[in-house]
């Protein structure tokens, strides 16, 4: 199974490591089960639980990275993609948000798993190659500050800085503002997801001028209908991005 960190590369982080793997074996993230890795590589799954995960790639709509049966061709696109483009550029994502993967998320977003991070970002470094070679700037969906204050951290903006480190890219968490709380949206239908998010995202007014000419990474948690991360790019679009793609953990398959 492939690790999801890299090995230490000095002796004293080798040693630490085979130390540390003495003291306190790597788990599977998913199901806590002792996993036999190569040293130093905490933060990999069992081969059941990686084997149960749905993870994404090509063959995908060119635009929002909706899984295709079969090889469509360069370029080809879903069916809502061409009835109606998203505001976003791309959007791809690293796996299918379903039965297997919704207790993994879940526990990262509100269960103060954030010791998930680095795996989950070396995951979305993975799954986002292409759109992480052409960005500028990686920014995370924000969070309102009630909710920030609540929960105690904004899971979006630990996977953007966890991506800046691991690729060097600039990342401006505070770039985007949500102005406005707005209703959880779990059990919100498409059209209300909509309504729910309009309007309550801005451009920090004292980063705004950095955002022109740039090519955006847009970093969430989980796409469900894509209402949220449309109303983001929507505020940088107007703000002067260049092009806005998206990256996301997990996202909803809908039924093509």
């Amino acid at each position: 199974m492939e690790s999801l960190r890299p090995p230490a590369r000095s002796p004293m982080r080798r040693a630490f490591a085979r130390v540390l793997d003495a003291v306190l074996p790597p788990r599977c993230l998913k199901c806590g089960l002792v996993v036999a890795t190569q040293t130093g590589s905490h933060g990999a799954l069992c081969p059941s639980c990686w084997q149960g995960l749905s993870f994404l790639g090509a063959p995908c709509c060119a635009c929002c990275g909706q899984p295709f049966d079969f090889e469509m061709g360069p370029g080809a696109l879903c069916g809502a993609c061409t009835q109606a483009p998203p505001a976003f550029d791309r959007a791809r994502a690293v796996m299918r948000y379903d039965e297997a993967s919704r207790d993994l998320v879940l526990a990262f977003k509100h269960a103060d798993r954030t010791s998930l991070t680095p795996a989950f970002a070396a995951w979305l470094k993975r799954a986002g190659e292409e759109l992480l070679a052409e960005a500028d700037v990686i920014v995370p969906v924000p969070l309102h500050w009630s909710r920030l204050f609540t929960r105690r951290y904004n899971q979006a903006a630990l996977l953007a800085l966890a991506l800046g480190d691991l690729t060097g890219k600039e990342v401006m968490p505070d770039l985007l503002v949500r102005r406005r709380a707005t209703r959880k949206q779990g059990h919100l239908g498409r059209l209300a997801r909509q309504r729910n998010v309009a309007g309550a995202f801005a451009l920090h007014p004292g980063r705004a001028s950095a955002l022109a000419g740039k090519r955006v990474l847009l970093i969430d948690d989980v796409i469900t209908t894509g209402a949220t991360v449309s109303n983001c790019a929507r505020v940088l679009r107007q703000g002067g991005a260049a092009a806005i793609d998206v990256l996301a953990l997990a996202r909803v398959i809908q039924a093509l």
